[in-house]
This record gives C-alpha cells, sequence and structure tokens, in this order.
C-alpha cells in the first residue's frame, strides 16, 4: 500500500497538538460508502511490550470475511504515551506494516479513534491523511463526547455529541453487550461507519478485522508466525 508521508513524528507533544489542528481541517467526512463496493477491508492494532510497538494489518475480504493477507512490523516507540495524542506513538508501526499490504484495501478499521477526539484527529483521522483509503475508527472506550445508551439489541445506535457537534456513534454489535464507539477517520460518512462496522461484526463484540488484528499483533508481538496466507 502507498503511504504519504506528511511530515515527522519526531515531536515535542506541545508542537504535536499543534500540528493536529493544523491537519484537521484536511479531513473529510464523506462521502457515502456503497457496501457493494467494498472488496477487501483491513483492520489494524498495536501491541506494545516495554518500548517496543507490535503493528499488524490484517485484510479480509468482504462480505466474507476470511483472511486474505496478514502483515507486521515492530519498531522502538519513540513518542511518550500522552492522551490524545496516540497517533504518534503508533503511527510509525502502522506505516511500516501498511507499506508491506499488497492487497487493494477499500477500507481501514483502526483500533481506536478518528473525529471524535478534542481536536478531531484522533488516530483513524490522521492515518486516514497517510493514505489513499478511507479509514473508520472503532475504539472499546470513550475519548470525548456525551451519548444515550442505545437499545440493548445488535445494531441499535446513538449518536456520540462533543461540543454541540455529531462526532461519532455508540453501536451495539452484539445482543446486552458493551457498545463500541465508532467515528469516521476520512473520507466516509457518519452513517456509513455504522454499515461498515457492524458488516464486519459476526457473534463478538469488536469486528473481525479488529479482533484478527489483534490477535495477530499478540502472535507478533510473542515472536509466533503470522499466518500470512500470501507468504
Amino acid at each position: 500500500m502507498k503511504v504519504n508521508k506528511l511530515h515527522s513524528f519526531d515531536l515535542p507533544p506541545s508542537e504535536a497538538r499543534s500540528l493536529q489542528a493544523d491537519l484537521a481541517p484536511n479531513v473529510s467526512l464523506g462521502p457515502s460508502l456503497d457496501l457493494a463496493d467494498v472488496r477487501y477491508v483491513a483492520g489494524s492494532d498495536v501491541s506494545t511490550q516495554e518500548n517496543r510497538g507490535y503493528a499488524t494489518v490484517v485484510v479480509l475480504e468482504f462480505p466474507g470475511l476470511s483472511v486474505v493477507e496478514v502483515r507486521g512490523f515492530e519498531v522502538e516507540l519513540e513518542f511518550p504515551y500522552v492522551p490524545g495524542l496516540l497517533s504518534f506513538r503508533e503511527m510509525p508501526a502502522l506505516i511500516g506494516a501498511l507499506e508491506l499490504v499488497e492487497t487493494p484495501v477499500d477500507a481501514i478499521i483502526v483500533d481506536g479513534q478518528g473525529y471524535a477526539h478534542p481536536r478531531r484527529m484522533g488516530i483513524a483521522s490522521h492515518l486516514g491523511l497517510f493514505v489513499d483509503t478511507l479509514t473508520v475508527g472503532c475504539a472499546k472506550s470513550v475519548l470525548v463526547g456525551k451519548y444515550e445508551e442505545p437499545g440493548v439489541e445488535k445494531g441499535s445506535v446513538t449518536d456520540l455529541v462533543h461540543r454541540g457537534e455529531v462526532v461519532g456513534k455508540v453501536l451495539r454489535t452484539r445482543d446486552r453487550v458493551s457498545p463500541v464507539y465508532v467515528s469516521p477517520g476520512n473520507g466516509i460518512d457518519l452513517g456509513s461507519i455504522v454499515d461498515l462496522v457492524l458488516a464486519c461484526c459476526t457473534k463478538y463484540r469488536l469486528p473481525e478485522t479488529t479482533r484478527r488484528a489483534h490477535e495477530a499483533a499478540n502472535r507478533l508481538r510473542r515472536g509466533e508466525d503470522l499466518g500470512n496466507p500470501l507468504a
């Protein structure tokens, strides 16, 4: 996959926040996505141990969700953990994994926030400016915003609102299980992120993209074979 390296990640936190604010106007919250046009969807995750990051990208055939490619990349983590600046810590590893991907991916579901971020520049949005592929953030917890609890049935959804703006959706992906928090990364609208994430969910809370990428990241961290079908 082609990655457009827009800037360095070697910045102090104060400059990183300023850069996020400068980049935010470049994020596109649209257009709508027709799921019939999606052939391959990817998930990404980063596992960390001490000061090393183990990033994986897993590509699934859509809508069947069978694994067609797995890529991993590990690096020394240079940026500290700072809430709201996760992309500066994890994106160098993710970029390394994405550059190895050979499949023409139509969408990437990132384990983290997108537009639902204090400066509208979560890791899914930030990554979306580096690749020519639409991105979606799917997080397990809230970073910013308030919401009403969605219904208990799978597919129930409510708005995630921050500073008077709908920045994401609170989505129940399994009956009577805690929801996930989805937000646009780049190149996709609010309605389409719900459709895509739900289509990638089977019997688990997390979409298969995230679940498979998380499993692969743990294997990479343990030094195990990633089981790449293209190998």
